[in-house]
């Protein structure tokens, strides 16, 4: 086990807002092995890099001599946590959801080790869906408190747009997660966005009170961008960890592009450098940030995608921006029948296949903002029509001066 306690590390790192029971926490960490859980709802068949806090969370944890837990909602996903949000969310359909529980369980496995049992991946649909309903209530709805229920920050929020009673119930379930996995894996601490502060609370209350166990709760900050937005999130939408829904160099470049104030931060979070590494890049000026921002697109790529896939997406990011010249072998590709367009494809057209722009309207004012390039060229013609015979090698567009996309002709 690591010297230092789990818990200095977290704060360390960045990973901590509010604790329960702190000096408790503190001594039950310095006397042994502990087992801890972040929650994930399999929403869809790949996590996304706004749930990487919770995931490095549980890897720091691992790292630090302690048993880190994956819970993937595969039962409570079925209703949908009301936290943070101002609709009812999707019903998924169980065929859904276990197809995005399989497709969650493999990218865990890239930041912790799961072999002999030293991380667990558990699913609550195991036992919430056998769940008596008048048992259940019995048990666990007995010890809540409506009152106090409803001056929870997730519901308080909620109850102007109306609040439907499968999302009340959401409290007791994920509380009732807690209480499983204390009982069967001797489970101790839950972790979580501080969105999760009132279900956290609620989990550890019901456990102290049912079985008089050790039970503790921590948040983190929500994390967004020094520019205020949502961490993940692009124009383009969410960047995910799955190559096949965000290529690995769109991945490398979306950490490449990291705002100058968000760089240390980021590097204490989502790799594994030391602290004092991480503070000797977080303090470099000027352009020499630039380097400490190719540590962390690194590092947090080689996570994700290993290392053969991070050297490349390097290596393409250099040959773009270094020299100026080169597709890179890297970068995300688009392939086009050259028979499907004899008479040549329209550019606007063009680019929304690429995914470079979401509409041909967004394509016309980026051409009309000389924002569009072809092999390095601004375009300044908005009705522009490309012959594929011409290219029998491909070509690369660019959009604005750091988003590249090669096209191939076959």
């Amino acid at each position: 086990m690591s010297n230092s306690n789990a818990l200095d590390l977290f704060k360390e790192r960045g990973f901590f807002k509010q604790v329960t029971h702190e000096d408790e926490l503190r001594q039950t960490l310095d006397e042994k092995k502990i087992a801890a859980y972040v929650g994930f709802d399999p929403t869809a068949d790949s996590l996304h890099v706004g749930h990487l806090m919770g995931i490095m969370a549980l890897a720091h944890l691992q790292k630090a001599g302690h048993r880190p837990i994956a819970l993937v909602g595969g039962g409570t996903v079925m209703i949908g946590d009301p936290s943070g949000r101002t609709e009812l969310r999707q019903m998924l359909s169980k065929e859904v959801i276990d197809q995005n529980v399989a497709g969650i369980k493999g990218q865990l496995s890239k930041y912790m080790n799961f072999s002999n049992d030293q991380a667990l991946l558990v699913n609550n649909a195991d036992w919430i869906l056998p769940l008596n309903y008048i048992e259940f209530l019995r048990e666990i709805g007995s010890q809540f408190s409506v009152n106090r229920m409803l001056t929870a920050e997730c519901f308080r929020s909620r109850m102007e747009r109306g609040l439907s009673f499968i999302e009340f119930n959401y409290m007791l379930l994920q509380s009732y997660d807690f209480l499983i996995l204390n009982r069967e894996y001797g489970c101790t601490l839950q972790m979580g966005g501080d969105d999760q502060w009132s279900n956290i609370l609620a989990g550890t209350d019901l456990i102290r009170r049912l079985g008089g166990n050790d039970a503790f709760g921590l948040t983190w900050p929500l994390l967004t961008t020094a520019s205020g937005k949502k961490m993940g999130k692009t124009e383009a939408g969410s960047v995910w960890l799955d190559p096949e829904k965000t290529e690995p160099f769109e991945f490398y470049q979306y950490w490449r592009n990291t705002h100058d104030d968000d760089v240390e931060r980021f590097l204490a979070v989502f790799t594994f450098l030391s602290m004092e590494e991480v503070r000797k890049l977080g303090a470099l000026q000027g352009q020499e940030i630039n380097e400490a921002k190719k540590i962390l697109a690194y590092e947090v790529t080689k996570l994700a995608h290993g290392e053969e896939e991070a050297i490349k997406a390097e290596k393409t990011a250099e040959s773009l921006f270094g020299s100026g010249a080169g597709a890179g072998e890297a970068l995300p590709v688009t392939r086009i029948k050259a028979g499907d367009y004899p008479e040549g494809i329209r550019l606007l057209d063009l680019l929304v296949l690429t995914g470079l722009v979401s509409s041909k309207k967004e394509g016309r004012r980026l051409i009309d903002q000389r924002g569009i390039s072809m092999e390095q060229e601004v375009i300044q013609e908005v009705g522009m029509v490309i012959n594929p015979l011409e290219f029998s090698e491909g070509f690369t567009l660019q959009k604005g001066k750091k988003v590249f996309h090669k096209v191939e002709i076959i």
